[in-house]
Order: structure tokens, then C-alpha cells, then sequence
């Protein structure tokens, strides 16, 4: 906290939009991330993608990252007034790492649909006790590389004849232990999470969902899809502290809005 700090998320930023602004394209990080983003949604039909940072420190940079993303990205009309004919923002999702590979990590491991995954990690942790840090380090490289290569029937056969089953328990659970793997995830490792390395991650996310708006051609700045709903709950509000009756909603919402003020007699 405090402004030095606020000027050293500030500078890491810049370092980043120095970054974006200089870099050609073939190494320029937020444009290649933005690529990948429309490689899935586009040409895979995988409209989603979870952020896990491995740090507690980052624990609510998904959810800034929903609104960055799907507030900036959700659109159905182009910048020229257009319908779009293809899919464009994509739904993000996550949580601190520690949390989440006991929450969701069984469908991205082996679940039908593809989940394209970004782990951010620090090489030195705030907290260095013992070897938490190492280990924390060595889970999440392990889930990078076991999205990527994934497990046999070969292999689990191997696993499961070296831990004693038998021969009827292996032909039984050697499904059960195979991964499909080819499933893409990238590693931000950052040295340490201080304001410098914050600011860099906000812009380089911040660029990412920049570059995707240019390239789906639509206006990545306005949220006018949030507006609707305020507007309708302005004719709410008053119908449900009484002042107000006759106003024509449909007949779910009207329901809705009897069973409330029902509740609250």
C-alpha cells in the first residue's frame, strides 16, 4: 500500500506497454497470448479458460480479470454495427492454486471439455517456510507437464503391477488412471509478486483482451450489455417497497416480485 508502491505497479505496467508497444509480433508476449486465446475459441470451439495463480497473495486476480475480460470482450456486434458471425469473448474462471487443485483440477485433468489453463507462479515466495515454497513450485510445474504429456494405459498398467494390484484390479482401474494429455496450459513465472510484478500482469492481461477486440473486430471499451438490467430495476425498486403497481413484466418476474414482498411481510 501507499503511493511508492502504487508507482512501482505504475512502472511495471509501463514496462510491459513498453514491451507490447516494441516487441515484434513473433516474440510479443500479450499479442501472442491474445493468438492463442482465438486459436481455442475460434478454431476449437473452447470458449473458456481458468487463470490459477499460485500465490495467496494473488487470490482475487481472476476475478479482476473476469470483468477485465468478459466486460470488455462480450460482444455480438462489431465496431461497424454489424452482428458478428463468430464466437468472441471467452468465459474465464479460476482461484489460487492451493484452493482450486481440489476444486475443478479432475474436469481440466479428465473431463470431456478442454480448459485451457494460465498458472502464475513466484520463484521466491514472501512466506519461505521450510520447503512450502519448493513444493508449491514443484505441484505446479507438475500440472503444466501433466496437462501436456498425460498418462497411458501402458503406463498406468506399470503404475498400478508396482503398487501390488492385481491382475483383475489393474484391467479394472487402468482407464480410470490414464490421462489423454495434449492439453495446453502456460507458466508466468514471475520472481516474486511485489506492485512492480502486479502492474506487469494487469497490462499484460489488459493487452491481451486489447489485441483480441482489434482482431474480432469490436469496441473492447463500452459495457452497454450491464445496462439493461439497471434500467429494469428501476421500475422494480419501487414495486417491491410498495409504491408502485401496474408495471407490465413478464409473468416470471412478476411472480417473482409477489413472492418477494409475500416473504417480507
Amino acid at each position: 500500500t501507499g503511493p511508492d508502491n502504487f508507482e512501482k505497479m505504475l512502472d511495471g505496467a509501463y514496462s510491459v506497454d513498453k514491451h507490447f508497444k516494441e516487441t515484434d509480433l513473433e516474440h510479443n508476449i500479450p499479442v501472442i497470448m491474445a493468438l492463442l486465446g482465438i486459436w481455442y475459441n475460434n478454431f476449437f470451439n473452447i470458449k473458456r479458460y481458468a487463470v490459477i495463480p499460485y500465490d495467496q497473495y494473488l487470490q482475487y486476480f481472476p476475478a479482476y480479470l473476469q470483468q477485465l475480460d468478459m466486460e470488455s470482450n462480450g460482444k455480438s456486434i462489431d465496431a461497424n454495427g454489424n452482428p458478428v458471425n463468430y464466437s468472441t469473448g471467452q468465459v474465464v474462471f479460476g482461484g489460487a492454486g492451493t484452493n482450486v487443485q481440489h476444486s475443478f483440477f479432475q474436469l481440466i485433468h479428465q473431463g470431456t471439455d478442454i480448459v485451457p489453463c494460465d498458472f502464475i507462479v513466484p520463484a521466491i515466495s514472501h512466506n519461505e517456510i521450510g520447503e512450502h515454497h519448493e513444493i508449491l513450485l514443484a505441484n505446479v510445474l507438475a500440472q503444466g507437464e501433466a496437462l501436456m504429456r498425460g498418462k497411458t494405459e501402458k503406463e498406468a498398467i506399470v503404475e498400478l503391477t508396482k503398487a501390488g494390484k492385481s491382475k483383475d484390479e489393474v484391467k479394472r482401474l487402468k482407464r480410470y488412471k490414464s490421462f489423454s494429455g495434449n492439453r495446453p496450459s502456460n507458466t508466468i513465472l514471475l520472481k516474486k509478486i511485489d506492485a512492480y510484478t502486479l502492474g506487469q500482469l494487469i497490462a499484460l492481461y489488459e493487452h491481451k483482451v486489447f489485441v483480441q477486440g482489434v482482431i474480432w473486430n469490436i469496441n473492447s471499451f463500452d459495457q452497454m450489455g450491464v445496462e439493461l438490467g439497471k434500467q429494469l430495476a428501476l421500475n422494480i425498486l419501487p414495486e417491491l417497497s410498495g409504491n408502485a403497481t401496474g408495471i407490465r413484466h413478464d409473468c416470471s418476474t412478476t411472480a417473482l416480485i409477489d413472492a418477494v414482498k409475500k416473504m417480507r411481510k
